[in-house]
């Protein structure tokens, strides 16, 4: 798809802005307008990204263009092989104006500030207006969220959620109080499975002749890329994306909220939606995916727990996480609280581990390009706050291996949820825990050589020496929080020479996992 002839606005249209209706693309005359699509392979090489999350992204963004064609537009999309592409956004973009030579250059808001930074530059060396559209895809404009975070010491995502609730008028009832008495049904919605779980299997589109294209594009293209390819199943149109939709509301949101937090070896999937990639993507809009919850609650296909927990993810913690992205501003990027100067082991890009969590866990990414939210938070996010690894390691790591990461979504979970690297914006104390919480939580112990009970000796679980260890080291700074308090005692109460044999312990896993952290915080 070239478009030749004179070209009034330009749209370009970004990877995971896939919406017929944003912003940018409103108002756009296809006699004298165009969308302008770009695939470069600096967006896969930043960092080292899995092949799932490459092929999702290049064949979403192909079927979209095919769409839009469909409907008449004009769009100008530069393929990957092209010979002449420069593989950056900014060359592209360059090129592209040279070539068409348009009035104006019209984007939907960015999801990312270097991506933004890069628009703006290659639009001000070509000499050419640009406009950004706000980004409607989203609950909360970023002057909403800063609104709300005037005059806050510290931001509540619970607070946040529950003045989204009231403002949306979202599972409230007449006298103003919440659905069903609670905000939030945290208590009811933390079981673990006695037994191999039954979930049905979810919607998996099969690959149609563009998406096979793409994949072996990918495959010949990036083979050093971690990830396989062979799994591929995520929705890269709208409509299978409202298809997957349907799916979990009727097979699997009635069991989510109970089960939301658990993990069982070899079940991925399990009763999550698999929805963040199509809502990333834009191939989703976040109000029909309330709306078909809240459905569900009303026609009593659900119970109020587990719609109550989807609808937290969408409109409170999807909404909080964009905002503090936004309103932390570029040097979010660079923090890091705890002091903590790690590698990651090399694990997180094979798998092979004795520690059957971490193998379980990475295995899957490696397969799927998927986690769920606790696998993220409590096993390959928890081993690496404890284990010290710099944050913005981890999170280069996540952005580069979950099919649905994008900078906006993942920065914030990772440096500030799940390495507490922000000083505790995002989250008000670290989700450190030890190999006690996921023995509880999952089956994985059973199949691991290590003893989730043990902080010392050759059986000692990693996780729970690790767990002791970072606490140690930090107790001093943790004691100073109140949610911290009760532990921090427990660690005090530790006698000096089991305190040493830990942290050395901990310094010996160090040296053979090959994380080698420089400077320990106090």
């Amino acid at each position: 798809m070239r478009v030749t002839g004179p070209v009034r606005h330009l749209a370009l249209v970004l990877g995971d802005q896939l919406d017929p209706q944003a912003g940018a693309l409103t108002s756009l005359d296809p006699a004298r307008d165009a969308l302008l699509m770009l695939e470069v392979a600096e967006e896969s090489t930043h960092v080292a990204s899995h092949k799932q999350r490459i092929a999702l992204f290049l064949s979403a963004m192909r079927h979209f263009a095919m769409e839009r064609v469909r409907d008449g537009y004009r769009v100008h999309y530069v393929p990957l092989d092209e010979p002449r592409n420069t593989q950056t956004l900014g060359g592209e973009l360059k090129r592209v104006i040279q070539a068409l030579n348009p009035a104006a250059l019209r984007c939907t808001f960015p999801g990312e500030w270097r991506v933004k930074r890069e628009i703006e530059a290659a639009a001000q060396q070509a000499e050419v207006p640009l406009v950004l559209w706000p980004d409607g895809h989203f609950l909360t404009t970023t002057e909403d969220f800063a609104r709300w975070m005037a005059g806050r010491k510290q931001p509540v995502m619970e607070h946040f959620y529950r003045a989204q609730r009231r403002a949306l008028g979202i599972l409230m009832g007449p006298s103003g109080d919440p659905t069903g008495g609670q905000w939030n049904f945290d208590r009811q919605n933390r079981q673990s499975f006695q037994r191999r779980p039954i979930a049905a299997a979810p919607y998996a589109p099969r690959p149609d002749a563009v998406t096979r294209e793409v994949l072996a594009l990918v495959e010949g293209r990036f083979p050093k890329n971690p990830g396989l390819l062979q799994s591929f199943r995520w929705p890269v149109t709208r409509a299978q994306a409202l298809r997957g939709l349907d799916d979990f509301i009727q097979n699997r949101l009635p069991e989510f909220g109970a089960y939301q937090d658990a993990m069982w070896a070899g079940e991925p999937f399990l009763y999550h939606s698999l929805l963040s990639s199509a809502l990333n993507l834009k191939l989703l809009n976040p109000r029909e995916c309330v709306a078909a919850a809240l459905g569900a609650l009303e026609s009593g296909a659900a119970p109020l727990e587990s719609v109550e927990g989807f609808v937290r993810q969408i409109i409170g913690w999807r909404e909080f996480i964009r905002g503090i992205y936004w309103h932390s501003g570029p040097e979010y990027a660079a923090r890091n609280a705890l002091d903590q100067h790690g590698r990651l082991p090399a694990f997180y890009w094979s798998g092979r581990t004795e520690m059957a969590c971490l193998r379980e866990s990475i295995g899957q990414v490696l397969e799927t390009g998927y986690g769920h939210h606790i696998q993220r938070l409590m096993v390959t996010g928890n081993f690496a706050l404890i284990a010290g690894v710099h944050p913005r390691v981890i999170s280069d790591w996540y952005l580069a291996m979950y099919v649905d990461a994008v900078d906006w979504v993942t920065l914030p979970n990772t440096l500030g949820m799940v390495m507490h690297a922000d000083g505790g914006l995002v989250g008000t104390k670290p989700y450190a825990a030890s190999g006690r919480y996921i023995q509880r939580m999952s089956n994985y112990c059973a199949s691991c050589r290590y003893k989730p009970g043990n902080r010392t000796g050759s059986d000692a679980c990693p996780f729970t020496t690790f767990y002791w260890d970072f606490l140690i080291r930090n107790r001093r700074r943790f004691g100073r929080n109140h949610r911290m308090s009760v532990i921090v005692q427990q660690v005090n109460r530790i006698p000096a020479d089991e305190q040493a044999a830990i942290l050395s312990a901990a310094q010996e896993r160090r040296a053979a996992l090959g994380v080698l952290v420089e400077t320990d915080g106090g």
